[in-house]
């Protein structure tokens, strides 16, 4: 229940919407089910100022961050398709999935926090789908067809020409943004080279590719020219989450209820607090320029996306009727009620315990990780051989080289120290920075070291200087022998 649920207007002035009217409803949604579609009027003001240059900022960092490189590779690049991950310049392996899966839990228990002390800024201020609808798609839409309510009568306009030529361009423009964003995805799983050598190729030689990028452009074009809003009311998790999330100590775009009701329309020169009114004057302006369409003053709902338009909104007014600032504003559902600051929490305290704890392990992993992988694999069903009083083993051996540089190793048996390594070259191995090598090596023993029919043995790889980069343990195998 929100706490205007409680807090009736005073002096009869106003009527604040019951829970069943707008709780039990989706704000887009009539009685009957159908879709109302939303025209926000286009916001100004301070935040929306803001916002608009956190756009800029992470518009240019998704348009950019695909060509850049560090040390020759990827800044960023998830290849599922090839199993090639980098992070940060840095090559990850399926072997380095458990480093992932940690970054990823890590990265939760941040989402956890964040959402714990700062409600859904995030949705308002970073999250994708608001940056494309509001930053780019809607701005598209403002620029041909103009402000809410040249949007709304020319929805209901019949098609004539004006009608036409407006919806042609905006549909085109949308179709072509959409692929735009399309291909800048693909660059983040394959690379910008491949993306551009598709399309130098053309669809034909690469139809699987030229069908999955119409695919993903018809499904962006679907969501900002259609669903919109509806994605993060209806489909996100995030929203659902909020509600697990999110206290009376958690900051979010919060109407003043104690200072606003009741509301009334304005009249110049009237004390309103003689009169038992509000600062809120009903104006709507709060409801018009949201996104969601939902009434702010209806308290903290699941659509609100923390957008800031209603703070904006909802300012410029009392500035205009000389009231202050921050009817609307960023609080915390106590600071409403009690006039109590926020503060750091035992709960968000032991949320940040628990990320700095991840976090440290994850950095420990990534220092801990090594610069080369080695695995010796017997084959199935090989056995040993004699010959010249030596036995000998084969093995598969796989060397996974996770660092920048190419790398010459060298193969040698650390326990028991008698054996010999021989290859059909050398005893050198070349791997180039970022690629896994793969090979066949013999091992072999003077008899009379070998002990046992299944004997522990340590094979280690060293770089050039002879530094050690990694041992693995495995077996090897000789002749059955009594112990007495």
């Amino acid at each position: 229940m929100s706490e205007k649920e409680n807090h009736q207007p005073k002096g009869g002035q106003g009527q604040v919407i019951e829970a069943e009217t707008f709780r039990d409803s989706v704000g887009t949604m009539d009685n009957t089910g159908a879709r109302k579609w939303v025209f926000p009027k286009m916001p100004s003001g301070k935040f929306t100022n803001y916002r608009t240059i956190v756009a800029i900022l992470l518009l240019l960092v998704f348009f950019i961050l695909p060509f850049v490189k560090i040390n020759g590779n990827p800044f960023f690049m998830i290849n599922i398709l090839d199993r090639k991950f980098f992070l940060f310049g840095q090559p990850f392996f399926p072997q380095d999935f458990f480093i992932l899966a940690l970054g990823a839990i890590a990265s939760l228990v941040f989402i956890i926090l964040f959402t714990v002390a700062f409600g859904r800024i995030f949705c308002g201020w970073i999250c994708p789908q608001t940056i494309f609808m509001e930053m780019v798609f809607r701005k598209i839409e403002y620029w041909i067809e103009g402000d809410r309510n040249k949007q709304i009568k020319l929805d209901k306009q019949e098609w004539n020409s004006e009608k036409i030529w407006k919806r042609v361009l905006k549909w085109s423009i949308y179709i072509i943004i959409s692929l735009v964003i399309t291909h800048f995805m693909f660059m983040y799983i394959v690379g910008y080279e491949e993306v551009f050598r598709i399309m130098k190729e053309g669809p034909l030689a690469n139809s699987t590719n030229f069908l999955a990028m119409v695919l993903f452009t018809a499904a962006f074009y679907f969501v900002f020219a259609w669903f919109r809003e509806q994605v993060c009311t209806l489909v996100c998790p995030y929203g659902r989450l909020q509600g697990v999330l999110i206290d009376k100590q958690t900051i979010n775009v919060y109407y003043d209820f104690k200072r606003g009701e009741g509301r009334a329309k304005w009249r110049k020169g009237e004390d309103r607090k003689e009169n038992g009114k509000g600062d809120c004057i009903d104006c709507n302006q709060c409801v018009v320029v949201c996104p969601t369409g939902i009434d702010i003053r209806d308290g903290q709902q699941l659509e609100c996306v923390n957008c800031t338009a209603c703070i904006d909104a909802c300012d410029e007014v009392m500035v205009k009727v000389g009231f202050p600032k921050g009817l609307i504003r960023y609080a915390t559902e106590d600071e409403i009620e009690q006039e109590k600051p926020f503060k750091f929490t035992t709960r968000m305290k032991a949320y940040a315990l628990v990320l700095l704890g991840l976090v440290g392990f994850l950095v420990y992993l990534l220092q801990d990780r090594g610069v080369m992988e080695a695995k010796f694999i017997k084959p199935a069903g090989s056995t040993y051989f004699l010959r010249d009083g030596k036995i000998t083993n084969s093995y598969n051996y796989t060397l996974l080289n996770k660092s920048n540089n190419n790398i010459k190793l060298t193969m040698k048996v650390l326990n028991p120290a008698h054996g010999e390594i021989s290859t059909s070259g050398n005893n050198t191995v070349l791997v180039k920075r970022d690629e896994i090598s793969k090979g066949t090596i013999n091992i072999s023993f003077p008899e009379k070291e070998i002990k046992l029919s299944k004997q522990n043995i340590e094979i280690a790889v060293f770089d050039e200087k002879g530094k050690q980069l990694d041992v693995y343990k495995t077996y090897f195998e000789g002749p059955f022998k009594l112990a007495f």
